[in-house]
């Protein structure tokens, strides 16, 4: 049963697991709105929780209380990830858009923690591109590109590191999109380091996650059909969905696994995919972004299966949820 809230439209999302517990977050904003393009100013994190990954509660928001004027999230919260550090704290990493910067103007990577999953508290950790490499906010850009952060540990550096959307500093506007890295010894204090993909391939590179599958070290990343580069679309056909970079070491550096995304289409319909490892079966996700008529729907597919061949390669089978086999809820709240 796809998850899907009869007032609010979901999209981007993210796991963690706790035991049998798979405790999804997701953006949501309401269908009120009646553009869904407005949602990303009004976006907002809500929780749900499963043991079987079809049938999903819901449970209170994420942050739900008012944030601090000029704070780093009061305008909008958008795609993070969650970790369990080393002394059993829930770390939540997300990105923060506030009314002091006009909007999506400029991208903060922010945190909070959490020792059930269910109540939250912001940290003072401030994640901010580095111009040395990255692309930054300056008069007359409509954004910067930094956000989307996909935290992980690394037991070779000791470090835990951080996979962003980013853009490089340098090059064609259609083509800078990287996957940008930073690393930490703490979860608090935090080293902005090169990109761990090269630029010229896509505008942007979106809702990063690092999966050790098949054999090889694999970012799931997403674009739209209209990200692809010139360069690019000299030699291949725009798609929309979620590609893959794979590289021979867990911090890179990645390349594309060829041109053709691991699920996408010339519209978009399925976005933002994820892999996970429940009970030892993998299993894809995305959200549902358009029907076949191409109209927006905003919620969350059911698992699809993970096909590995014996060289590698991997696949998904890619299914739709029926309109009658959803999960609806009147709120994010449940």
């Amino acid at each position: 049963m796809a998850l899907t809230l009869a007032e609010h439209w979901v999209w981007d999302f993210w796991f963690a697991q706790d035991g049998d517990d798979v405790h999804l977050f997701f953006l949501h904003a309401p269908r009120s709105l009646g553009d869904h393009d407005l949602r990303h100013w009004e976006a907002r994190i809500g929780h749900a929780v499963s043991t079987d990954l079809h049938s999903w509660d819901l449970l209170p928001p994420v942050l739900p209380e008012p944030p601090r004027a000029a704070s780093a999230d009061d305008r909008a919260m958008w795609t993070g990830s969650v970790v369990r550090n080393h002394d059993d704290t829930w770390w939540l990493f997300y990105t923060g858009l506030s009314h002091r910067d006009g909007g999506p103007a400029v991208q903060r990577i922010i945190a909070a923690t959490s020792s059930d999953l269910l109540v939250w508290n912001r940290e003072p950790v401030l994640v901010e591109a580095d111009p040395r490499w990255y692309e930054t906010w300056s008069p007359g850009m409509t954004d910067e590109h930094w956000r989307d952060p996909w935290v992980f540990w690394d037991r070779d550096s000791s470090h835990w590191h951080m996979f962003v959307t980013a853009r490089s500093n340098a090059g064609p506007s259609d083509a800078r999109g990287v996957i940008g890295h930073a690393q930490s010894p703490d979860l608090r204090s935090w080293e902005v380091l090169p990109p761990v993909s090269a630029p010229g391939e896509f505008r942007q590179m979106e809702v990063p996650q690092l999966v050790h599958l098949g054999g090889r070290w694999r970012v799931l990343f997403s674009a739209q059909s209209y990200d692809h580069s010139a360069l690019r679309l000299d030699r291949t056909h725009a798609q929309g969905g979620t590609h893959v970079l794979i590289g021979e070491t867990k911090l890179g550096p990645y390349r594309l696994d060829g041109d053709l995304f691991l699920v996408g289409d010339p519209r978009g319909r399925l976005y933002a995919g994820r892999m996970l490892n429940h009970a030892g079966t993998w299993s894809y996700f995305a959200w549902e972004q358009f029907d076949d008529a191409g109209r927006f729907v905003g919620r969350i597919t059911d698992p699809m299966p993970v096909r590995m061949s014996p060289d590698g390669d991997v696949a998904v089978e890619v299914s739709s949820t029926a309109p009658d086999e959803e999960n609806s809820a009147d709120h994010p709240g449940g």
